[in-house]
């Protein structure tokens, strides 16, 4: 087996900046950036077409560590140095590097979409909204083409964005790739099927649905205090503790609820699903993304994903990718599995993965006739329609359409890992853009 390249970073607490994977790059970055900071944030875009625009700042930019150039080094959420982290995770953490091959052809349109949106009974454009939230990227793409392309802090095209837990979809689709291939042989099968150190425990008797659906019923706390289950299992995960990946999941061993009664969200549940992939699989979940979405959807640079010290990928987060080959994949979803055309991930799948939920279901987050609901590690949008996002604390988001193939990229570096005001705010732009798109 031909394992992926490695990009190997030192421990988390004796970090060092080794050079980015761009190295044939580095050069124009670096005038890109300076030309930024000489001529200002329209370098790219003088007569406002649809080119990427970038500018060298941000809101409250002094805080996220501007005049030190947005510094790379631990801690990961330090605000000074979070443009830098999310944006170099691979200098934090050793990763498995996902290469691409041919890029697929993304057009540009020729002119920047304009749009007008209302929240909290103001109207705001595009720029209202960047330059009042921090984020780092912000990209608008419809079927294979460019409308809006924005860089913040000093980022460009050139940058890998930190996924947080959009990487949970990208874990779920290959899983539906590997049932599609046989590896898995069922989705209702129970985990310990495919990873046999989890016999007799409550998760190796759970089945892969009810892992993909965050309704295993396990016992454990997520509310990202520090402190709670989550944070636990990242230390041992993360930390020379002497268990395998395996064994760290299993010291979450009580069930809670049956399986399939209740929806709860929890990171230990696609973390069981990276291990049934590696093992049905036979081959890393960084090598199986790489051969069956990113070289054939046409992403246009390499990609990184974390490793625990065993290597063994983190699938319920820590993802790498530059903006505009996230939104190859949201286009992809977006075409219910086909992109660069081929057919990449089951067309079956991707339907039943992100079907609105109904009122009732176990998997509806709140009440009403059209609730938000939860799929196959992706959230659905109140239906009938069906349209789903992508989510990462720190406001990274990914909002898909399929009925206008609309996709809307977002990476951030919000201070609250939820309920940020933020948070409602792109929601109200996203619905302003697809009322917007549905009317064209």
């Amino acid at each position: 087996m031909q394992m992926p390249a490695q990009s190997k970073a030192p421990p988390r607490d004796n970090h060092n900046q080794e050079a980015t994977p761009f190295h044939d790059k580095q050069f124009l970055k670096a005038i890109t950036v300076a030309l930024m900071f000489f001529v200002g944030p329209t370098v790219a875009a003088s007569a406002r077409d649809a080119r990427p625009v970038f500018s060298p700042t941000g809101p409250d930019a002094s805080a996220y560590g501007e005049a030190l150039g947005y510094p790379i080094g631990p801690p990961l959420k330090k605000q000074s140095n979070m443009v830098g982290n999310y944006s170099h995770a691979d200098q934090l953490d050793p990763t498995h590097r996902v290469a691409a091959d041919k890029p697929s052809l993304l057009r540009r349109a020729p002119q920047e979409r304009a749009l007008s949106y209302t929240f909290q009974g103001q109207t705001h454009s595009l720029q209202d909204y960047l330059d009042r939230n921090p984020t780092t990227s912000l990209l608008i793409v419809r079927d294979d083409t460019i409308l809006f392309e924005h860089y913040q802090y000093g980022r460009t095209d050139h940058d890998r964005f930190y996924s947080q837990s959009m990487a949970k979809t990208i874990t779920g689709m290959l899983i539906g790739i590997a049932i599609n291939e046989g590896a898995i042989h069922s989705i209702d099968d129970v985990a310990q099927t495919y990873v046999p150190a989890l016999t007799g425990m409550v998760l190796g008797q759970t089945s892969i649905r009810a892992l993909l659906q965050m309704s295993s019923g396990i016992q454990f706390g997520q509310d990202y205090g520090g402190s709670d289950d989550d944070a636990k299992l990242t230390r041992m995960l993360f930390s020379p503790s002497g268990l395998s990946t395996s064994q760290a999941v299993s010291q979450f061993n009580i069930r809670a609820d049956p399986p399939g009664t209740r929806w709860h969200y929890a990171n230990i549940n696609p973390e069981v699903l990276g291990l049934v992939l590696t093992q049905a699989a036979h081959m890393t979940p960084a090598e199986y993304l790489q051969s069956r979405i990113w070289q054939p959807m046409g992403a246009e640079a390499d990609a990184t994903w974390v490793v625990d010290h065993n290597d063994q990928e983190i699938a319920y987060c820590c993802f790498s990718a530059t903006a505009r080959d996230y939104a190859r994949f949201g286009l992809m979803l977006a075409h219910d599995g086909a992109w660069n055309g081929k057919q990449i991930v089951p067309r079956q799948w991707v339907l039943d993965a992100t079907q609105p939920v109904v009122a009732g279901s176990p998997l509806a987050i709140e009440q009403g006739p059209h609730p938000w609901g939860y799929g196959y590690l992706v959230w659905l949008m109140p239906g009938p329609r069906r349209t789903f996002v992508m989510e990462g604390v720190e406001g990274q988001r990914i909002f898909i359409d399929p009925a206008t193939h609309l996709v809307l990229v977002h990476t951030a570096v919000r201070l609250k890992p939820t309920h940020d005001i933020g948070d409602s705010e792109l929601l109200a732009l996203w619905r302003a853009l697809l009322d917007q798109t549905k009317a064209k």
